[in-house]
């Protein structure tokens, strides 16, 4: 049944503010964001001129420093994905699947726990674990081995950790909501361990595996702290936008409009497969 005119009008009363400042704040600022980097700069006094030119993305794709710092970015944010997915799927299961009771609540609050504390103390804790006199390099070398130190392996490791619980809760939540007659069935017909783990788990687990990879994904794309803090020399596109805001402010604008296009693309290649009803 249609809702009545009086309540769609209490409906749009209620979303209008909330959409306006989608539009206004969100989108508005996009759009600006787009507009600057066809902007340039006075080359004596570093003034942003308002005249149009697209010299800034023909910079963007000609210097070949920003393609290696936009790839070394992509990478190092499929790299967190990636490794994310294969400590989440054993932990998940085990909380939706074999934990029962208060060692299920026990472990989801294990989970959020980390959400609670402040960013910047993560990565300066792990800044003091990768140290040449962390604890890493204390374990290690007993038997002869040594940490990462800092760098791209730590950059890796760091988000990972950072991102990990987006990760876990939207497989944790799918894995809970396959019913359970469904893995009976499967070993009633003589599937073993991989079969059952092909045909029954993985369909329902690869749209939460790829709801999750949007927070992984899109939130190691746009990070640049972590780099500073345990990255060593390693750059990020977000590193590099950060340096050039006040130094040439439109061809930081063009360099913010990478992480844009990608994050944008890749929810688009994710939508086609349910994966945002899982968020």
């Amino acid at each position: 049944m249609a809702p009545a005119p009086r309540h769609r009008g209490r409906l749009a009363a209620l979303l209008a503010p909330p959409l306006l400042w989608l539009v206004l704040a969100y989108l508005g600022s996009l759009a600006v964001l787009l507009l600057s980097a066809f902007w340039t700069t006075d080359p004596f006094t570093s003034d942003v001129l308002h005249t149009w030119t697209p010299d800034n993305f023909h910079e963007l794709l000609t210097t070949p420093v920003y393609r290696t710092v936009a790839v070394r970015t992509v990478g190092i944010a499929l790299a967190v994905t990636f490794l994310d997915a294969l400590l989440a799927l054993p932990m998940a299961y085990f909380t939706a699947r074999i934990a029962t009771g208060r060692l299920r609540r026990a472990l989801l609050v294990a989970v959020l726990t980390p959400l609670w504390a402040g960013y910047l103390v993560k990565a300066y804790a792990w800044r003091v674990l990768l140290s040449d006199h962390g604890l890493i390099n204390a374990a290690l070398a007993p038997f002869g081995l040594r940490g990462p130190g800092y760098g791209t392996t730590a950059v890796i490791i760091v988000l990972a950790y950072l991102w990990l619980p987006y990760m876990i809760l939207p497989v944790h939540a799918a894995l809970e909501r396959l019913p359970v007659h469904h893995l009976e069935a499967s070993a009633d017909l003589g599937a073993g361990t991989l079969r059952t783990l092909r045909s029954v788990i993985a369909p329902t687990v690869r749209p939460a595996l790829l709801a999750g990879s949007v927070f992984t994904f899109s939130l190691s794309l746009g990070d640049y702290l972590t780099a500073q803090i345990v990255g060593g020399r390693t750059q990020l596109l977000g590193n590099v936008i950060a340096s050039q805001v006040t130094l040439d402010l439109p061809l930081a604008a063009a360099l913010s409009t990478v992480p844009v296009a990608l994050v944008v693309g890749y929810l688009a290649a994710v939508r086609r497969a349910g994966a945002l009803d899982q968020l």
